[in-house]
């Protein structure tokens, strides 16, 4: 006996079982309930790699509510996921939810009234002061300081209660996840490989800690990594702001010097005191004589060298440039390259020191710093500074207003500073030009993007243009609280101050480890913060240091080494276009420092989702739609439609139309397949194609073979898109010309005159498209197909075997593929007469001639039967060919009177 999948000679299938009323309503929670229970989409653990597609499923952040931008990309690697399901393979397909770091935080803080003060300690049972409501109705001001401790608590509890709500939408949207396969980036099992590759990278030299100048948010606390950066563009002043030649006899007889003063422009007239030189470019001629001189700064009378550098831009300006230390990342590359002072004057809140500086020394200068800028917000010691440079005559004229592009934190409401701290770095070959460590893996990592299948292709070139363009490492730690602790610890010597350079680490049997808590190898607790003993890292590691482990983390890496065999490397990356320098590039990193290759062979990008003004949905923009009222309005089917009718790579629009549009299919694939089902009455359905002898009927067959085979072609090619036009297309074909066509043939009514010959092989042709119609769309509604193969099929049509254009060829090989359009087109003319005449179409016709282009009279005589009898011709029915036509006309013609209204 054959496979009943096959299109080839088999039993007679059951009687289809098809319910008297057909509808859309209830089928999510009907489906979803009967795989879980029947384990549909259970990964099977027994497969070699060669017979897996492992999925690399983005965790979608913990921190609210989905969006319909999820929905959007999520579809998208769905469908691909069933298409690889029904090929064959058996699908890796897991689950991860994305619930540590910052808008975990963010939203504790509002929805429970609290913040972290690590000063407090843990309260056993602590109640807090709000749960829920709109989560802003508390102030930070408010907000009850609690212990770090008891704030992570909070932080578990709340993420575990999201994301049952997400996977509640995910089941019924229909994601094909096997829900056993699920994970959390804050989990143990998570904390397991990001802290064991962390430390592998630092036994390795990879990962490093340096006190260094970074980018840093004033209002969150926490350094920021160069893949976290947005620019905006952010209101200011240019100030013209006098510096004094130390020797005044230099200038004499220079353009850009007047009374022994040379002018630098400014938005930044606050960072003054921290001026460590000034720049210009070396072939600026204006400004050549004085490189090697010094001047002195306006208000606080510090000398400081004027130097050349050619990242200086001769056209900004003046010309030159005053570096502080550090007003942005320019100042950073002339303080590195120059082999400047560090005089920094802003502290991590965004305010000045409160004590003088010690280069500070002028008794002008240490009053103004005393009376007016010590603690001040960046903001009012601008102020401050800009009355002082006015009453001093270094300000000339009053500042102009400019727009300038400023640095924020991607979740900050305020421009980055640049502070010196001591971080925690991974290499990812954006070290400067001159280190050739960096060079070699700047370059191994380029060509990791060339090895790496990017569909659609055009989004490598934005994974090649951020690794050509980093210029730092790979900052990971962060000084927050809700995360992966960094696992170490530091000795501290007999003065009780760390000594960063013994770092004392865990043995890997000791992981997941928390430093705060736990205790060194070789100390006891009691050596805590004790001369001589040791003291724990307080940072933990960026979201994306975690993240970036997804397919060692979800494949079972350090715990269970055999799925890990059996799915690593990862067939498929599925993610949005935004964060290929963070997600993507990061996970490329990881994965060639600890495996020498690619996690993954391809790619998926989605592009975004736009509202009506063509903006990006997003949660900080909120002009997002939440989808659970969308799936329950229009049907997950229609939602699920609307997603996959956008290629990878593509911005779509929001568009209900479109889900109406998909709603309306999903209904008819119910409808026309419970028609085309029981038009047999109590005769099983049969799906041998050597049963089907007529021309039309062996016409849709060829037209079909070719859909398969353009669809598999499309789904190998990721292009999802294509693959559901053209089985789109064909059906609304099938419905629209060959159900009209055959349906008196395959009914076998007695005044019909068709032979059982010509009824079989219309009622085989009907199941057999049925069938492989089903297997066709299953990925994009599979709640409609699912229900309809219930009624006829055992098993589940997404367990059933992707249909094969092959067996379809082969039955029919001398098939005219042309045959249905042309007798398609030809009813079309005929029902139009009916339609302008205003009858109904069971009117018949008298006499009718059919005029058809000259190449398709011989055609339509193979169809002549269908036509006269889904035309209702009863009479003579003339066909002439014209070499001047284009399609059917109809020519004279005389309709019977219209029959009684039923």
């Amino acid at each position: 006996m054959t496979d009943e999948h096959d299109l080839t000679p088999a039993a007679p299938l059951a009687n289809p079982s098809v319910p008297d009323k057909v509808s859309l309503e209830g089928l999510e929670d009907k489906w979803e309930t009967r795989w879980s229970e029947q384990g549909t989409y259970r990964f099977d653990r027994t497969a070699t790699r060669e017979q897996v597609f492992s999925i690399d499923t983005p965790p979608p952040t913990v921190s609210g509510s989905l969006h319909v931008g999820h929905v959007f990309s999520y579809t998208h690697t769905d469908v691909v996921a069933r298409y690889k399901r029904m090929t064959g393979k058996k699908v890796f397909y897991p689950m991860g939810w994305d619930d540590n770091g910052l808008p975990t935080e963010r939203r504790v803080q509002n929805y429970y009234g609290v913040r972290v003060d690590p000063t407090l300690p843990y309260v056993p049972d602590f109640v807090p002061p709000h749960d829920g409501g709109d989560g802003k109705s508390v102030k930070a001001a408010d907000q009850q300081p609690i212990s770090r401790r008891n704030f992570v608590e909070l932080c578990q509890r709340l993420t575990q209660e999201d994301e049952k709500q997400f996977e509640a939408l995910w089941r019924h949207l229909g994601l094909s996840v096997d829900w056993a396969m699920h994970y959390q980036t804050i989990g143990r099992e998570s904390q397991l490989v990001a802290q064991a590759a962390f430390l592998r990278n630092l036994a390795r030299g990879e990962a490093y800690q340096a006190a260094a100048p970074g980018l840093w948010d004033v209002t969150f606390q926490t350094a920021v990594a160069q893949a976290e950066l947005e620019a905006r563009d952010y209101p200011g002043h240019y100030h013209r702001v006098a510096f004094h030649l130390a020797d005044p006899a230099v200038g004499e007889g220079l353009e850009q010097v007047t009374d022994g003063k040379v002018y630098i422009e400014t938005t930044r007239p606050e960072l003054l005191p921290a001026v460590v030189a000034l720049i210009a470019h070396p072939d600026d001629e204006r400004y050549q004589p004085l490189f090697g001189t010094t001047v002195r700064s306006p208000l606080f009378g510090v000398e400081v060298p004027v130097l050349p550098h050619p990242a200086a831009e001769m056209d900004k300006g003046a010309g030159i440039a005053m570096c502080c230390t550090f007003g942005d990342l320019t100042d950073v590359q002339w303080w590195r390259e120059l082999d400047l002072p560090t005089r920094s004057v802003i502290r991590r809140d965004g305010r000045l020191l409160a004590e003088v500086p010690e280069w500070v020394t002028e008794p002008s200068a240490v009053a103004l710093w005393t009376d007016s800028l010590a603690g001040k917000t960046t903001f009012s010691a601008r102020k401050e500074i800009v009355e002082a440079l006015r009453a001093s005559g270094d300000l000339d004229g009053e500042p102009t207003p400019t727009q300038r592009k400023t640095n924020f934190f991607e979740k900050g409401d305020k421009p980055l500073e640049i502070v010196t701290s001591r971080q925690w770095y991974i290499r990812n070959g954006g070290r400067p030009a001159t280190d050739a460590q960096g060079r070699d893996l700047r370059e191994a990592l380029l060509e990791r993007g060339r090895e790496l299948g990017f569909h659609p292709d055009f989004m490598r070139v934005r994974y090649n243009n951020w690794v050509e363009g980093l210029n730092s490492d790979w900052l990971i730690s962060r000084q927050r609280f809700f995360g992966v602790p960094i696992p170490v610890w530091y000795a501290l010597d007999d003065a009780g101050e760390p000594d960063y350079d013994r770092v004392l680490t865990p043995s890997q049997d000791m992981l997941p480890v928390d430093p705060s808590i736990d205790v060194p190898p070789g100390y006891t607790e009691e050596q805590r913060g004790q001369a001589g003993g040791f003291v724990g890292e307080v940072d933990i590691m960026d979201t994306w240091a975690t993240s970036s482990l997804t397919p060692q983390i979800a494949g079972g890496w350090l715990r269970d080494e055999d799925l890990f065999s059996r799915v690593y490397p990862m067939d498929l990356r599925p993610q949005g276009q935004d964060i290929i320098r963070t997600w993507l590039f990061a996970t490329v990193v990881r994965a060639h420092l600890e495996f020498d290759g690619l996690p993954w062979s391809d790619a998926a990008i989605s592009g975004w989702i736009l509202d009506p003004d063509r903006k990006k949905m997003s949660k900080s923009k909120g002009n997002v739609v939440t989808p659970m009222g969308l799936l329950e309005e229009h049907g997950s089917d229609a939602v699920r439609y609307w997603a996959a009718s956008a290629r990878l790579g593509t911005d779509a629009a929001f568009e209900v139309g479109q889900m109406k549009i998909g709603r309306r299919l999903a209904i008819k694939v119910l409808n026309a397949s419970k028609f085309a089902l029981t038009m047999g009455g109590d005769i099983p359905a049969r799906l041998d194609v050597s049963a089907v002898t007529e021309p039309l009927d062996r016409s849709l067959l060829a037209a079909l073979a070719d859909v398969v085979e353009g669809a598999t072609t499309s789904f190998e090619r990721y292009d999802h898109t294509r693959a559901l036009e053209l089985t789109e297309t064909f059906f609304w074909t099938f419905c629209d010309d060959y159900l009209e066509l055959v349906k008196d043939r395959a009914y076998g009514t007695t005044e019909a005159g068709f032979t059982p010959t010509e009824v079989t092989s219309a009622r085989t042709t009907l199941a057999v498209t049925i069938d492989v119609v089903l297997r066709l769309l299953a990925p994009f509604l599979p709640f409609a197909t699912e229900e309809v193969w219930s009624w006829w099929r055992s098993g589940s049509v997404h367990t059933a075997p992707w249909p094969s254009a092959a067996p379809l060829r082969q039955a029919v090989p001398d098939a005219d593929p042309a045959l249905l359009q042309v007798t398609g087109s030809a009813l079309a003319a005929l029902r139009k007469v009916k339609s302008e005449a205003k009858v109904s179409q069971r009117t018949t016709f008298a006499r009718v001639r059919l005029d058809l282009p000259a190449a398709d009279v011989e055609r339509i005589g193979h169809a002549v039967g269908d036509l006269r009898a889904a035309g209702r011709v009863r009479g003579d029915l003339e066909i002439a060919g014209h070499t001047d036509l284009e399609g059917a006309v109809v020519g004279a013609h005389e309709l019977d009177e219209p029959p009684a209204k039923r």
